[in-house]
């Protein structure tokens, strides 16, 4: 029976179900941004209240994201993701009935941050390292992430549909239920991490402590620190952004939808690319191009047409680092701990997010605009681009077992 039950889960059958979990978890995040306005309105909030809960969110997933990882390479990925789904959809109810900043923190900052790092597509990428063949891994990443951001086209739009027919409050109750598909997707990923035929032992403490010694772990840390501050500020405040600007507020829904859409080309493409080239170098060439798209986007007079040009190339690059930073890690590291090494870089990516949102609020509320923001992105951009060049790439060596 068990033998079967393996036979079954096949591996386009987990990757499949994997990218439905990376879909409903990046989705349903993916348009809080257009709660800020109405519920900021409701409760006379000013805009730092709500940027703040949704940067102790990316915060919270940050910090939890290597326990997380732990736990899913310790006791079994399945377990991870139906727990963090329920504390996801839990949290997203909730922020229904916050009428409080510290209410709303808790719920959306709190509940939320950790319900989606039990649930992320960190979780399921690591899975695909380990159960998916070498030679799809790479183009598996791609489609992992890719999947994400396919919940972001979707459910997006979904979101302000839900907005508009119902209101805020009912439309949150509605996108809570989303995360709790989760729970029947992850029986297909069940399993741990186990050592591979032939590979040398090594505790989930020596791995961390050898990926800690390692200069070019440490530099992708601090590069994916500012994928996290693009990523979250964007995903927040892009929507305010182009109502500030004068246009439409339903230009900001189909904005994020459309860097969702574009990111799928763009991390799919990104996937099949690491698999060819080498995973650093279009990572630096990446993070060149957001910083072209992101002064081009600032220095353009305000229009429908760059609003879409922008949100169609900076999809392209959105979440395309994704698969050629965890690549990177695999191929330093190997894939059997990547969802706590993984999990550590991107606790650094979270810093970042958290960062980006806190940031565009909190300097919106000081001076009245987001230009100050726009630019750091931009010179955070060029130093990521440099901090990829000297990574050491190569496959760790490790001294024979000893006995």
């Amino acid at each position: 029976m068990a033998q079967a039950f393996k036979n079954w889960r096949t591996p386009t059958l987990i990757i499949l179900a994997g990218c439905l979990i990376s879909l409903l978890n990046f989705g349903v995040r993916a348009g809080f941004g257009l709660w800020l306005d109405p519920m900021s309105r409701t409760f006379e909030w000013s805009r730092e209240v709500f940027a703040l809960a949704v940067a102790i969110q990316n915060l919270m997933w940050g910090v939890a994201q290597p326990f997380a990882g732990a736990l899913a390479d310790r006791y079994g990925t399945a377990r991870v993701l139906a727990a963090g789904a329920v504390i996801y959809a839990v949290g997203v109810f909730l922020v229904a009935f916050s009428g409080t900043p510290t209410t709303l923190t808790l719920s959306l900052g709190l509940l939320v941050g950790l319900g989606v790092a039990g649930s992320s597509f960190a979780i399921v990428l690591a899975a695909f390292g380990r159960m998916v063949p070498a030679d799809r891994r790479s183009r598996a990443l791609g489609l992992g992430t890719a999947a994400g951001s396919m919940g972001q086209f979707l459910l997006v739009p979904a979101g302000q549909l839900f907005l508009e027919a119902y209101g805020w409050q009912a439309a949150l109750i509605i996108l809570s239920l989303f995360p709790l598909a989760i729970v029947p997707l992850a029986t297909a990923l069940a399993g741990r991490a186990e050592a591979a035929p032939g590979e040398r032992h090594q505790s989930l403490g020596a791995a961390v402590r050898e990926a800690g010694g390692h200069r070019g772990y440490w530099l992708l840390i601090a590069g994916f620190f500012v994928c996290g501050f693009h990523v979250a500020f964007i995903q927040t405040h892009l929507p305010s952004y182009i109502t500030d600007l004068g246009l439409a507020p339903e230009l900001g829904a189909w904005a994020l939808a459309s860097v969702g859409l574009f990111n799928v080309v763009g991390a799919y493409t990104s996937g099949v690319l690491g698999g060819r080239y080498s995973q650093k170098y279009l990572l630096s060439g990446l993070y060149v191009s957001r910083a072209v798209v992101i002064a081009l986007f600032v220095l353009s007079p305000a229009s429908v047409a760059s609003v879409l040009a922008f949100s169609v190339a900076i999809g392209l690059l959105w979440l395309s680092t994704v698969p050629l930073t965890y690549g990177v890690v695999a191929k330093i590291f190997g894939p059997r701990y990547m969802a706590t090494l993984f999990g550590f870089v991107f606790f650094s990516h979270q810093v970042g997010a958290s960062l980006g949102v806190w940031l565009g609020g909190y300097l919106f509320a000081a001076t009245g605009s987001y230009v100050t923001v726009w630019w750091m992105t931009v010179a955070l951009a060029l130093f990521a681009a440099l901090v990829h060049l000297p990574i050491d790439d190569r496959q760790v060596v490790r001294p024979a077992e000893a006995g």
